[in-house]
Order: C-alpha cells, then structure tokens, then sequence
C-alpha cells in the first residue's frame, strides 16, 4: 500500500476524462495563444507511462510548429546515463510541465558519457543545455575490488571517484553547464548478509562510501544533487531493481518508478528556477487535529499522544514545524469563529502549533479561495508560493478550480498518511541551503505584521518612519553568493530583466561589475537581502543595468529609491555619466512594467520587446525614504578599478591577478 502513494503519485489528483483528446484539441500550426496554462493544467495529474508519453508528443508537436509555451519556463537539459533512456525523455518533457518548466531534452547515443562530457565538438556539448542529467548507476563506476583489502578498496574509490570528477569537468569547461549529479542506489542483495557494511570491498559498503565522497564533493561548486540513492530507499531497493527488465531493455530501475523519477528530476529542474513553494496554508479541523473544535471543544478534538487517531494528527504538527524551521511560512485557512479555532493554539496542552508560529491565521466563513488569495496579499507571495492541506474533498476541488497556481494535495483517508503523503509531493523542494532560508518564515511573518500595521496607519510617511528602517549595501562577495543565486533565480514579480544566472556567473560578476546586494531591517526584525542589482559597463561612460531585482516584502518602503540613489552615488564616482534601464516583460512581473518611469528615467526605444530608459546620472535627482543608510566593502573595489583604469590608459601590463587575461563574457570590466 506504501508504494500505491509513490508509484501513482498519489498526491496528485486523477487525469481527467477524454485526456488523449484533451492533449490532441490544444491548437498547434497557426496559434499565436500560449499554451503553457494548458499544458501544466494537463501535467498536473497523476499521469501513468502513456499519459506522460502523449502530453511529451503534444508539447514537441506545439514546439515544432512555433506554438508559445509561456509561462512555462524553457530548459535545456542534457541526459548521460549508461543505460536506456528513451523511455525517461517523455516523462521528463510531461512532467517538467507539472512544475512549470517547458522542458528541451538533449539525448546523445547510448553509453558515450565519457566521450561526450571530455570532447569540445560532442553533441552535448555543443547543443550547450542549462543542465546535464548524470543519471549513472552502479554499472557506470569502476566499484570492485578483492573482499577484505583496504587498500585496494581506498584505490576503488579513488577510481570511481576520479571517473566521476572528469566527466563534471569536462561539462563545465566544454558546455558552462551544471551537473546533476545522481546517488547510486544500492543492489538490493546482500553478500555477507549483516557483515556487508564492515567488509573492504562489499558491493553494498562501497556504494555507500561512494555515495558519502560524491555528496562531500559537490561542497563549493555549483553543481546539483539528485539522491537517486535514497529515493530508492524509500520505496525498496528491491522493488526500485528490475533485473528483467535491465536484462530486456537495458533500464537501470523499474519502469513503475519512471513517473516518480521524472517528477524528481523536474522538481530540481523548478527549484533551480526558483518555483518551489513558500508557504503552507493550514485547514484545522480534520486536518491538524481530530474532530470539529466548534462541536467538540477543546476536551474533544484529538491531537494528543498516547492516541492513534491523535498522534496521527500530531505527526501533521511536527512536519509543519520542521518545514517552517527551514523556512516555509505557516498559515491557517478555516471556516470557523477566529476565536473558537485559536483555542487550541492557546490552551491545548498537547497541540505542538501555536499562534506564534502561524503567519496569517484566516478563521472566517469566506470561502477558502478568497482567505488564501487573502493570505499571500498579507505575505506579498504570489499563489504560486501556496500549498493548501485540507482533508476536504469538496475544499480541494474548489480551490483547484478557482486558483489553480496553488499547489492542492490529495490526502488520502486515513489520517496517519497525511504528513508522508504531504512529504512525497515535493513541494518544498530545496537545491541550495543558506542562513536566511532558515529564517525566511520569521522574515514573512514579520511582514504580515506591518501590513497589519500599515492597515491601522492614517499617514503612510508617518508609518515608514515609524519602522526605524536600516537600509546596507555591499557589492557581491563569497559570503553572499549562493543567496544572491537563489535570489537571482527565484525571483519573478519584481525582477526587471529575469536574467538567470550560476553561482559560477554570480563569481564572476563580482569581480567584474558594479554590484549590490542590499539588506533591510526595521522594528520588527531583519528582512534579510531584499535586493540585487548588476550593473554591466558600456561605452561612452555608460552602466546598464543587467539585473535588478528586489523581494514584493519590501514593497511601498522606499527601497527603490534608496537602491537607486546608492547605484547613482557609485556611478557619479566612477564617473559614469548614464545609467540605463532595461526593462524585459514576461508573464510574471507586469508589476514592474512603468519602475523606471516612477524613478524619473526617460524612454529612449523598445527593441526586441525590451523597453530602454535612460537616466541622466549628474542631474538626478532622488527622494530619500525615511531609513538608515549603511554602505561598505566598496572601498577595495573603487581601488581594483582605478588600478584597472589606469593600467589601461597606460598601457601598461596590469599586477598579475589584477584582471583576468580575458575579459568576462559575463560583465564588462568598467572603463
């Protein structure tokens, strides 16, 4: 019964009927409609193997015949396995869609991982995808070696890891490509039985030691992590291995769990893309505990230890905590009297949630559709942030079909499910981990707060000031980097050019272009960066800016301005005389369609869909909003810069390790 929820994705709710027409009546030669809506909407069921066949031939028929896949968001990605991995593209491309990505797969010829990863002119490596796929088993390494000999086992190791390391590198340098790189999982057979683990040399130890080497590797570099290892795991090693089916067709894991990989797979491929959810919103009756607490009272809803029903509910509390403990924000949704369904946030004793650990709390007799559109209002999330758990049929169908952004697992009946079947759905899914991500749920629920406040004030300068607001710019630096990452490929509402870039491009942007990443704090807490801006140098004494980008949390708080008056002071320094703005739409951040209009650029042309704006840096001039202003670790970079001024005006040959021997095709270095 476990393996039912992996094998039929069961979070996901049944294909609809007529699905094959469905994928057939979405218009191809001709239409000038996106259909990414369309697809995704399709893609959001519990596809089987022909399913997922027949949406993939759908979006390459609409591909092929120039149809728009918007909003999906497009990705290259390469696959090099040492097995078949004709049956893995299609569910890829299908499943991608799920996720929002409208997927382009790169599959060279069976067994040429080495071959294609080394050579400059393979066709990996020319077709120059965002990823590469390393889905490797067992079979690709060289893991064997005499029973009982450490050394011979440490050489095995050695191999298998320096085999690994030459194909990653080839990647990069011949394509600029991330890895992702996958865990191998275990054979399910044992040799020395419960000795296995302590024999040098036993099929079972080694992958393991090499599982623990791969994942230590992958510190530092901007390559991914797939743990094929322990999604194996999860649902038996003995049922993931297919010996007939390895045999017959050369697939390195049964096809059952072909869904389920290719919703792994996409899940990063989204995560990287900044898609995963933020926030999750709480239903409470039946859902966190047991029982109806307007009916029941306190002394009768079920949420205690000691009691099936009520530790099945418990467990529900302990995986929101967990979650909002590496910062996904909580919120409640229920129709209830506010004042009945706090109750047992307050005075329960066995309840592990409490009020303080809940965002937004909506106990209302709205329907759920307004209360969570209500919620990410408060939180400035998009409903693409939102996951909805509800334990109500009826509650689920409505918001799925009201606000389809919003992510709505199936639950099954018995409660005791309800935490693993929340797990398995993958919606929180995470490629990279840093300080501020752990304190993201403080930082949202301390936004709700203002809102809150800002609600009450009647004078909207009287409330900024109010904040104590600190705003800090420094430019990019090591410390910053995988956040400024995350942030640069999250973020879609306030992010004027949606450029995506690696934390290697983040590297090297630090060394070769105005940069900020700024952070804001007030009297309710940190807010953490809220900002990022690249500014790339161009003739005639001129920064563009590559990128800007800043979190909606902060938004109506004078930022921009501030942002702006720190790049204008920079740039009066480096004696820039214009700044330009590019402003690039796409479905997403129509809400920073006229920012540069507000900070009094002027509209200079459109090209290719881009608007251009133009600012005058000696005569602008910027309100200053009510807050703070720090500023450091500029001073080393004005002085690499006039070093790099100079030498050139000189002619002169610069300090080695003073600029790079060719420029960054990145940045710019200023002039």
């Amino acid at each position: 019964m476990s393996n039912t929820l992996y094998e039929k994705l069961a979070w996901l709710p049944e294909p609809p009927a007529g699905f094959s027409n469905q994928c057939r009546a979405l218009p191809a030669g001709g239409s000038s409609h996106p259909q990414g809506d369309a697809l995704r909407a399709l893609a959001g069921s519990a596809l089987d193997l022909n399913q997922l066949h027949r949406l993939a031939k759908t979006i390459e028929r609409l591909r092929g015949a120039g149809v728009s896949l918007a909003p999906l968001t497009p990705i290259k990605l390469a696959i090099l396995s040492n097995s078949t991995v004709d049956f893995v593209v299609p569910a890829l491309i299908a499943s991608a869609a799920r996720h929002g990505i409208a997927l382009e797969c790169v599959k060279p010829e069976f067994d040429q991982v080495m071959q294609e990863a080394l050579s400059p002119a393979s066709h990996v490596n020319r077709a120059k995808p965002d990823a590469v796929l390393l889905a490797l088993d067992h079979r690709a390494f060289p893991l064997r070696c005499a029973y009982g000999d450490r050394e011979a086992e440490e050489q095995a190791l050695r191999d298998a890891a320096e085999h690994l390391r030459a194909i990653r590198e080839g990647i990069r340098a011949h394509s600029g490509a991330v890895s992702i790189v996958q865990t191998v999982a275990p054979q399910p057979e044992w040799l020395f039985g419960s000795l296995d683990p302590l024999v040098p040399g036993a099929p079972r130890r080694l992958i393991a030691r090499f599982n623990t080497a791969l994942v230590e590797s992958l510190y530092g570099t901007p390559d991914l992590l797939f743990d094929v290892a322990g999604l194996a795991a999860t649902v038996g090693l003995a049922e993931w291995h297919s010996p007939v089916q390895w045999n017959l067709a050369k697939l390195p894991f049964s096809d059952a769990f072909l869904p389920l990989y290719a919703d792994h797979v996409a899940r990063i491929l989204a995560a990287v893309r900044g898609k995963s959810r933020r926030c999750l919103v709480l239903d409470l009756d039946n859902t966190v505990w047991g029982g109806v607490i307007g009916d029941d009272g306190i002394e009768g809803i079920q949420c205690a230890q000691g009691d099936a029903t009520g530790e099945a509910f418990l467990a529900v509390q302990r995986l929101a905590l967990d979650l909002r403990q590496r910062g996904i924000v909580l919120a409640v949704s229920s129709k209830n009297e506010d004042a009945v369904a706090r109750l047992p946030f307050q005075q329960h004793p066995e309840m592990l949630l409490k009020e303080e650990h809940i965002a937004v709390f909506q106990a209302n007799w709205s329907d759920k559709a307004t209360n969570i559109k209500s919620i990410a209002e408060a939180l400035s999330l998009g409903l693409e942030s939102v996951v909805l758990l509800d334990d109500n049929p009826a509650e689920r169908e409505f918001v799925r079909g009201v606000l389809p952004q919003v992510a709505v697992p199936e639950l099954p009946e018995d409660p005791a499910l309800y935490a693993r079947t929340l797990s398995a759905a993958g919606y929180f899914e995470a490629v990279a981990l840093s300080a501020e991500d752990l304190q993201r749920a403080g930082f949202y629920q301390d936004n709700a707060r203002r809102v809150e406040l800002l609600k009450q004030a009647s004078d909207v300068n009287a409330y900024l000031a109010s904040l104590n607001m600190e705003i800090t710019f420094q430019p990019f630096d090591a410390t910053g980097r995988a956040r400024i990452t995350q942030l640069i490929n999250k973020s879609n509402q306030f992010n004027l050019t949606t450029r995506r870039y690696t934390e290697a491009e983040v590297a090297e942007a630090e060394r070769d272009c105005f940069t900020l990443q700024v952070r804001l704090a007030d009297r309710f807490g940190d807010n953490g960066m809220i900002s990022v801006v690249i500014c790339r140098t161009k003739p005639y004494a001129t920064w563009e800016i590559d990128t800007w980008l800043m979190s909606c949390r902060v938004l109506g708080r004078g930022v921009e301005q501030m942002v702006l008056r720190e790049m204008v002071r920079h740039a009066r320094r480096d004696q820039i005389r214009t700044l330009i703005g590019v402003y690039l739409p796409t479905d997403r951040n129509q809400l920073v369609k006229d920012h540069y209009a507000k900070l009094g650029f002027t509209s200079k042309s459109e090209q290719d869909g881009a608007t251009i704006w133009e600012l005058d840096v000696e005569t602008a001039a910027i309100e200053a909003a009510p807050m703070t202003v720090r500023s450091f670790g500029f001073d080393a970079i004005e002085a690499q810069r006039a070093l790099l001024r100079d030498a050139r005006q000189q002619g002169n040959a610069l300090t080695p390790g003073a600029e790079r021997s060719q420029p960054s095709p990145f940045c710019a270095v200023p002039e």
